[in-house]
């Protein structure tokens, strides 16, 4: 039987013992004498009159008003469901049953403060149109996967409510042709839309955002790093922080500013730890919408050789966490202790402060080799070159960059944002660095713009030669090399063979006369790793057994020919790639892929009946370039879109649930649940620090961004104003 529904309102904005005025906006004039007469029948008995009206138009379009209902939003009037409009249009008369009394409110929208809405409909339709709440969503992870997928979620809801109300009404002629089945250039109307909005929360571990972006890429590529714009730009006009006016002068001449409506806001949520600080059931229960995206930085892929354990030799690490420390990463700083001895063959410690190292040191006298110790400690950030020996297993973009970096060291980065503690560390640069790998180079996952990098070194003034050994790029060359050269996308690979012939020896002791070295060496696979002759407890080589390929194009395998070769090595960097981990409680719901490392999805939807969504590296692995991150993001959304139009997000049919959950979910369910557990710290707060990092009299040069803030206390002290 069709319903007579009030809108939603607070039960204490009810006055039943008030006069009242119900309006009803109805899709079509023909039932306006039979809506009319019906309600005022209906309502006669009591104090309320009615009022029924033909849709409002705009100057363009028909606009499905309220334009959006936040809380206690005042709404005056709504549509005729579209799903019941055929049937009102069929048969012309029907009974109507009030579920509740018409409340009376402020009405500062409304000339009448007695106006009031209603809405008419099938009470066994799923589908009637009541007054629209904001959706909410919550994304775990801040960096570039957690930005894109916020910035095109916003759009397409934005889009969809502009849609819905440009949507020209049903017309008797739309109908009929509906009802009689006709097909042709009738265009059908676009659903109405039932959210008036959507309100977005970033939650990010640490206080600062931005991810890999901040902390991975490498620092002396600023284009790279230059996307932080774009996402800064995306709070700075969503922000809910943010108060944004349209600003208009009357007929008079007097200048007004008016708060500017918006379909989306964005609100950061920095130093909030899920699975810590809030539970990712919490975050569930309180958010439609929840979306993971906090990528595979807390762990890797694990050599598997003896001697590579965690813990087991000092100076093996893996490129994580070497790349988290050179960046400055708040959680990476004690990399440095470590790094500092194995480049300088130090015994001691290194303590650190937020602006340069100071070091109490004692030197080997380790006379295993035919490397020698200065008499004395270098000053931090001079020009000393390390007599080290760095091996980096791994060939990927991610190696590559380690080398450039440890070959320019500390002078060649002091117009990027490495902090002061790492050019004391770096100095001028390591003397040796081999980047090995167990596959060809045909086979090597790096790309030309890293490769072509180490090329220059030497022309760019670093002083560092770049050596490929011809014999290793003929052994990798196999009738199926050759295939996947010619193959499709044989194109870039044939690039790199072109430029690393050009750069080969004939000899493995290709002479050069610059101070530093790096190499690159294929088909090397690593068996195990062992300690210094002189201390049991640090790197001292690795050995590598020669490998040879076998097998069909884009499937072959390394296979071992017994030819060991022990590589010296001071400190040994593991660059094989990342992992992802579940979040807390996610194994228990079976929701993680163990054996990919990623959270289980199709398509950005986290498999099962649930409000889960992932985007980034945790749903795909950690591979391709921040850029990819736009394609899988715009997939994830449009899951997202699919599920609330298909009824996954339904809003509470009770007005006393809604007002109950009004002040418990969302945004404001998360600052409560919050409040005690930790610090969070909101866009505005992060601009102190970015502030901060970029004010000039911190920087050691004109050229150099910003020199970072190093620990969470620091941020947080930054954050809250509790630093001189």
């Amino acid at each position: 039987m069709p319903t007579l529904r009030p809108s939603w309102y607070p039960s204490s904005a009810i006055a039943t013992d008030a006069p009242r005025r119900l309006q009803v906006i109805v899709a079509n004039t023909n039932i306006l004498s039979s809506s009319s007469s019906l309600l005022s029948s209906f309502l006669s008995s009591s104090s309320s009159s009615v009022i029924v009206t033909p849709p409002y138009r705009t100057s363009q379009h028909h606009r499905h008003l309220p334009h959006h209902h936040r809380g206690v939003g005042v709404v005056d009037r709504l549509l005729l469901p579209k799903s019941y409009r055929p049937t009102c249009h069929r048969n012309r008369h029907f009974r109507a049953t009030m579920r509740a009394p018409l409340p009376s409110y402020d009405g500062r929208n409304l000339s009448s403060s007695t106006t009031t809405s209603a809405i008419i409909g099938d009470e066994n339709e799923d589908t009637i149109q009541r007054p629209r709440r904001r959706l909410s969503a919550a994304i775990v992870g801040s960096g570039p996967s957690g930005f894109y997928a916020a910035k095109y979620l916003m759009s397409s809801i934005s889009k969809r409510i502009l849609q819905s109300e440009d949507s020209p009404p049903e017309t008797e002629e739309v109908m009929a042709k509906e009802e009689e089945g006709e097909s042709g250039t009738v265009t059908k109307p676009i659903p109405p839309f039932g959210w008036s909005g959507i309100d977005v929360d970033v939650l990010e571990r640490l206080p600062t955002p931005y991810g890999l972006v901040r902390y991975g890429v490498a620092p002396d590529h600023p284009e790279v790093k230059n996307v932080e714009r774009e996402f800064a730009s995306l709070f700075n006009e969503n922000c809910e922080d943010n108060e944004n006016y349209d600003v208009s002068d009357d007929a008079e001449g007097r200048r007004h500013r008016r708060k500017r409506a918006s379909h989306t806001s964005l609100s950061y949520f920095g130093n909030v730890d899920v699975g810590k600080d809030v539970s990712l059931a919490e975050l569930r229960s309180l958010y439609d919408v929840v979306i993971l995206a906090y990528g595979c930085q807390s762990s890797d892929l694990r050599l598997g050789v003896p001697g590579s354990g965690a813990g087991e030799l000092e100076g093996v690490l893996s490129a994580r966490e070497f790349v988290a420390w050179y960046n400055g990463h708040p959680e990476y700083g004690h990399v440095g202790d470590i790094v500092d001895r194995c480049l300088w063959r130090r015994r001691g410690s290194m303590s650190c402060t937020t602006t340069r190292p100071v070091c109490d040191v004692e030197f080997d006298n380790d006379d295993d080799d035919d490397r020698s110790d200065g008499a004395s400690s270098p000053p931090p950030g001079g020009e000393e070159i390390s007599p080290a020996r760095v091996v980096v297993i791994g060939q990927g973009n991610v190696a590559l960059d380690i080398a450039r970096i440890l070959v320019k060291g500390g002078t060649g980065l002091v117009e990027t944002d490495v902090p002061n503690t790492v050019l004391g560390v770096l100095r001028g640069g390591v003397s040796h660095v081999s980047v090995v790998g167990r596959r060809g180079h045909v086979q090597g996952a790096f790309t030309i713009k890293e490769l072509r990098e180490l090329t220059k070194l030497k022309d760019e003034g670093h002083d560092a030669s770049f050596v490929v050994r011809k014999e290793e790029l003929e052994l990798g060359m196999t009738d199926s090399s050759i295939s996947e050269l010619k193959g499709p996308s044989g194109r870039p690979k044939t690039r790199i063979d072109k430029l690393l012939r050009e750069s080969a020896s004939s000899d493995d002791d290709a002479s050069s006369d610059a101070a530093k070295r790096v190499e690159l060496r294929f088909l090397m696979k690593p068996i195990r790793l062992e300690s210094s002759d002189s201390d049991g407890g640090r790197i001292g080589r690795v050995v590598f057994e020669r490998a040879s390929l076998v097998g069909d194009p884009f499937d072959q395998k390394i296979v071992g020919t017994s030819v060991t070769e022990s590589m010296p090595a001071d400190l040994v960097l593991v660059s094989i790639g990342y992992r992802g981990m579940p979040l807390e409680g996610m194994d228990d719901d079976g929701l993680f892929d163990d054996t990919r490392g990623v959270v289980a999805n199709v398509n950005g939807k986290v498999v099962g009946e649930n409000n889960l969504f992932v985007t980034g590296w945790i749903k795909r692995g950690p591979t391709g370039i921040i850029g990819t991150n736009i394609s899988d993001a715009k997939e994830t959304v449009a899951s997202v879109m699919e599920y609330i139009e298909s009824g996954g997000v339904v809003g509470p049919r009770d007005d006393e649930r809604r007002q109950r959950e009004a002040s418990s979910v969302g945004r404001v369910g998360l600052v409560q649940i919050l409040h005690g557990r930790t610090t969070y710290i909101s866009w505005s707060q992060y601009l102190t620090i970015d502030a901060t990092e970029t004010d000039h009299d911190r920087l050691r040069n004109n050229a150099q961004p910003r020199e970072k803030l190093l620990t969470v206390d620091d941020m947080l002290a930054m954050a809250t104003r509790k630093i001189n």
